[in-house]
């Protein structure tokens, strides 16, 4: 859809013209015409290529998933998932598939200066329907722009990427000629004023936050964050073990650290778990509830299902999805803690005996996740925005007919849209059923800052800034707290 193209105003070119489109220059001319293949099959040549260069495999790899995503609105967690991804990624190893997801995050977070770059160095527009050139030459540029290698090698692999399919082998000389190009260039393509997301999703920043915050969120957006821990105990103690930073919350900030994170002391025994600082926040703001039966209505992976345990509920968590539950029951199970799980449809529950208290983390946009899921700005439109609100309003509806008279609903979400967030929370007090309940200073003990002026909690990526950007940011989240009135 349009809303997912770059930035017309932003980027020198319309969304709904041809991708590269630039105005006013000459023509760049056709490939010449040879036997490229050298006589060979397709499937000989390609054999061919694949053993004489190296790391292309992963190019390959990389353009195929950054197509899916763009072109096809395709998750890339879904794409690069460990044990389900796309076949071309399965059979890479851990290496390569971590080449993969660093080329296509990069892409990602810089897709409009990416496009701007190429624009500028494009004579005419590319035919309508090559996206997967469109995808190959954005790979490359990423590997020269930001990564760390070797300009030779992006260009050289780019080219052979394209000479290996049948669909972009006549652009082989152009794909050399612009990436080339591009190395000299470099400097100058970095320091373009661009910013990296869809108009609707700037324009939605720009009239939510005003012009200067929006744009301290979209820069930190360029940047991938660091891992945030939740631990049982002593997070004092286990931020020194750790080698992270304890942050206001509690929460354990990982600086840089070797090998897999799941051979980081503590992991195996059980004593912490990965959770953004921010989305750690709602599940300690329903009170006091040691003793007390609580709902977690929209529970996997499990993070704030294992904060309510933590202090003292009596958990039930539930899921639509029973595979994500079975994956909250291993994320349990590690950390030795225990909850009764159901799966179900949370809108076809019921039940006599109420809760006293629900936390409905409800399914959203996810547009405060940006930092780590680049993805989504180019796999949600607008109207996923509005149907996403109509979800979560008619779930907090059903949350009331689960929890106890003078009961506590806790509701939240990770997208930065007022549309999921003030406006839905708004409209549901409109109603009488629900009277809220605003946050306290006390209760965001250095964190105060996130309370707004309605006594909800609102972050984003720009708040708890750091010298080191990486170090910098929160996910962004909405809470709203609310009291059953009858």
């Amino acid at each position: 859809m349009s809303d997912n193209k770059p930035a017309a105003k932003r980027t020198g070119f319309h969304p709904h013209k041809k991708p590269f489109q630039k105005q006013g220059q000459g023509q760049t001319p056709a490939a010449p015409k040879a036997d490229h293949t050298l006589g060979l099959s397709e499937t000989e040549y390609r054999a061919k290529l694949e053993a004489e260069h190296p790391g292309l495999n992963v190019r390959q790899c990389a353009a195929k998933l950054l197509n899916a995503v763009v072109a096809k609105n395709t998750s890339l967690d879904g794409l690069t998932d460990a044990h389900h991804g796309h076949p071309q990624y399965m059979e890479l190893d851990d290496r390569d598939r971590s080449l993969v997801r660093a080329i296509l995050g990069t892409a990602l977070r810089n897709r409009n200066t990416i496009e701007t770059a190429l624009c500028k160095l494009l004579d005419r527009p590319l035919p309508a329907n090559a996206t997967a050139l469109q995808q190959l030459l954005h790979v490359g540029a990423a590997q020269i722009l930001y990564l760390d290698v070797p300009d030779h090698a992006a260009v050289d692999l780019a080219v052979t990427s394209a000479n290996i399919d049948p669909r972009n082998r006549k652009y082989a000389s152009l794909v050399n000629a612009v990436l080339r190009r591009l190395t000299r260039n470099k400097e100058r393509a970095i320091e373009l004023k661009i910013s990296n997301g869809p108009d609707w999703y700037i324009e939605s920043l720009t009239k939510t936050y005003g012009q200067k915050q929006a744009e301290a969120i979209l820069a930190m957006q360029a940047y991938e964050p660091s891992i945030d821990l939740t631990v049982k105990s002593n997070p004092a103690e286990w931020a020194a073990k750790l080698g992270g930073t304890l942050l206001p919350n509690g929460s354990v900030r990982l600086g840089s650290f070797e090998g897999a994170l799941t051979a980081l002391e503590g992991f195996a025994e059980g004593e912490w778990w990965v959770q953004d600082a921010a989305a750690s926040l709602p599940a300690t703001l329903l009170g006091d509830i040691k003793g007390k039966r609580v709902a977690d209505l929209c529970a996997a992976p499990g993070g704030k299902t294992a904060q309510l345990i933590m202090a003292g509920a009596k958990v039930t968590a539930f899921d639509i999805n029973k595979n994500r539950l079975k994956r909250l029951k291993s994320n349990l199970d590690r950390l030795q803690l225990d909850a009764e799980l159901i799966a179900t449809n949370i809108l076809d529950y019921q039940t006599d005996e109420l809760f006293d208290a629900i936390l409905l983390d409800a399914p959203c946009s996810s547009t405060g996740t940006v930092r780590r899921h680049p993805d989504v700005l180019w796999t949600k439109t607008p109207d996923d925005i509005v149907r996403l609100a109509q979800v979560q309003a008619k779930l907090l509806r059903h949350a009331i007919s689960l929890v106890k008279p003078d009961g506590i609903i806790v509701f939240s979400n990770c997208s930065l849209n007022r549309e999921e967030g003030e406006d839905m929370a708004q409209a549901i007090l409109a109603e009488g059923v629900l009277k809220a309940e605003p946050f306290k200073p006390e209760e965001l003990k250095g964190m105060e800052q996130l309370i707004t002026d309605q006594g909800f909690l609102r972050s984003t990526p720009a708040d708890l800034p750091h010298d080191e950007p990486k170090m910098a940011g929160l996910d962004g989240f909405f809470a709203a707290r609310f009291r059953r009135q009858s």
